[in-house]
């Protein structure tokens, strides 16, 4: 019977140091979790906007070069090296050719890191593929 009353006791004690070291951990307030949250969501709206921006921009500026000087697009120039925030425009064969990685026929930007990411349409401004 002595042996139950002490084994009572040492897991009483056991338990009630578990129960009180668990009640010290902090709990982030709300009000944190939420604001954190919206900068999350806020921060990827805006990466998706300027993605859409540099698809359209890339195209429309590949037409109107196009129509307004009549480059020569053979040697895929690049187009600007920031269509939109963190983005560049380049020009290049379908399907890809040797001269497409040439560094001179690349954007700079894209190249160097200065820019992430990169849009890329061919001679007829059709978008090939996004980085």
């Amino acid at each position: 019977m002595r042996g139950d009353m002490r084994l009572y006791i040492l897991s009483t004690i056991v338990l009630v140091g578990i129960t009180l070291a668990g009640c010290q951990s902090t709990v982030r307030p709300l009000i944190d979790v939420q604001q954190d949250l919206t900068q999350r969501v806020d921060a990827q709206r805006q990466k998706q906007e300027n993605k859409t921006q540099a698809l359209r921009g890339c195209q429309e500026l590949c037409q109107q070069t196009l129509a307004s000087d009549g480059q020569d697009f053979d040697q895929g120039p690049c187009l600007s090296n920031e269509i939109a925030p963190d983005w560049a425009c380049d020009i290049i064969h379908q399907p890809r050719q040797e001269v497409d990685s040439a560094p001179e026929n690349q954007c700079e930007a894209y190249q160097t890191g200065r820019v992430s990411h990169l849009v890329e349409v061919d001679g007829n401004c059709n978008v090939i593929r996004d980085l």
